[in-house]
């Protein structure tokens, strides 16, 4: 991996850690600032709106003036800029407006990596590749555990957004000094979102493609947290060695698609059974949602480690993409990724206080079964999308 990449990765990393910080943080910020789970599904919320409405421009901007600018300048006005502003709140509604620069942000820096991936490697080691990084950014979960409930405890939740943004603001420099855009090759026609959606094939995969992430990075990302805590009494300590243990299982999956990819030849069919476990991790959660803490996380750990199918999914709509849609193709891929969780963080923050009762798991109960009916809805069409066999 080159130095480029190396801090492409490092930025990836620092996106992972953004959408799952929450977590950790849900007892301080309810007693600092009053943001309840509530508040808090929608400032989580605002991340993924915010990732999620860039993708179209980040597309144009990756065929247009390439990766490093495009990556360079998002992240430091986003994530650096957000950070601050996030470390400054005082009201639930800064919060909000934080996480909305820095999902503006972390918008590019995956998408900056895939198009190098796409541009300069051989197209039957795209998902490995896009495995990997995936594997390595995920590591950002495991600082946005144990590690983050230990600074907060030694600088506090204000002190640790600060660092957040000197390092956010460090890793667009370097990304601005190391990362290099590939050539474009010579009377490359130009494309356009309409070329895009001719490609019919791509709508059987996309309804997946906006369901598949929405449990992993909501439940790792923000709904562990408030689910021990009002379920089983767990404190920041706790609940930050759960997330360790959960982000731990992400990374495993992240990292064990890749070469089953390459190992099995048919990503329709390694997606679909990847996915069929989660449906039944979640089915298992939402029937007994508060029989015992350890089988809490242990299912959520599955649900995260079978649920990671990101990779290969997007590499399944990469494989139909003209190389000059590359860009904007797989940044609608996750657009749809992640607009998907962001809408569903939305509605499993108002599905919480509806179904708010005398029995603590009453709302998470019926978050899990709503997101084990949407998944089970995307993979039903996905079922009929055309296989590709990996070369």
């Amino acid at each position: 991996m080159t130095l480029g990449l190396a801090v492409l990765a490092l930025s990836y990393v620092l996106s992972q850690f953004y959408r799952a910080f929450l977590a950790v943080l849900t007892p301080v910020l309810q007693s600092d600032l009053g943001a309840g789970p509530e508040a808090l599904s929608v400032v989580s919320g605002m991340w993924f709106l915010s990732f999620a409405l860039m993708q179209v421009p980040v597309g144009w901007a990756l065929d247009t003036i390439g990766p490093r600018r495009t990556a360079a300048a998002l992240l430091l006005v986003g994530g650096g800029g957000g950070s601050a502003l996030f470390a400054l709140a005082t009201t639930p509604l800064h919060l909000s407006a934080g996480m909305f620069l820095i999902g503006i942000g972390c918008a590019p820096v995956l998408m900056a990596s895939y198009y190098i991936f796409a541009r300069q490697f051989p197209a039957a080691q795209f998902a490995t590749l896009a495995s990997v990084m995936v594997g390595v950014g995920m590591s950002g979960n495991l600082f946005a555990s144990y590690p983050l409930a230990l600074a907060v405890e030694a600088i506090g939740w204000r002190g640790s957004l600060w660092v957040l943004a000197a390092v956010s603001a460090l890793t667009a420099l370097g990304i601005w000094v190391w990362v290099s855009d590939p050539p474009k090759p010579e009377g490359e026609e130009k494309g356009s979102l309409r070329a895009l959606f001719r490609i019919r094939v791509l709508w059987l995969i996309f309804p997946l493609m906006f369901f598949s992430y929405a449990p992993v990075a909501a439940i790792r990302g923000l709904w562990i947290g408030p689910y021990l805590d009002d379920v089983f009494g767990a404190d920041t300590r706790m609940i930050g060695q759960a997330t360790l243990i959960v982000g731990a299982f992400m990374i495993l999956g992240a990292i064990s698609y890749g070469p089953l990819d390459r190992l099995l030849g048919q990503r329709k069919w390694l997606v679909t059974l990847g996915t069929a476990l989660t449906i039944a991790a979640l089915v298992t959660l939402w029937t007994m949602p508060a029989s015992n803490i350890w089988i809490s996380v242990a299912l959520m750990s599955a649900i995260c480690f079978f649920g990671a199918t990101y990779a290969v999914l997007i590499t399944h709509g990469r494989d139909f993409l003209p190389p000059h849609l590359i860009g904007r193709g797989m940044t609608m891929l996750n657009l749809c990724s992640i607009g998907g969780v962001g809408v569903l963080q939305f509605i499993s923050g108002k599905l919480h206080t509806a179904t708010l009762s005398g029995n603590p798991a009453a709302p998470y109960q019926a978050i899990f079964g709503l997101f084990a009916v949407t998944l089970s809805a995307g993979l039903v069409i996905y079922l009929f999308s055309r296989d590709n066999r990996v070369s």
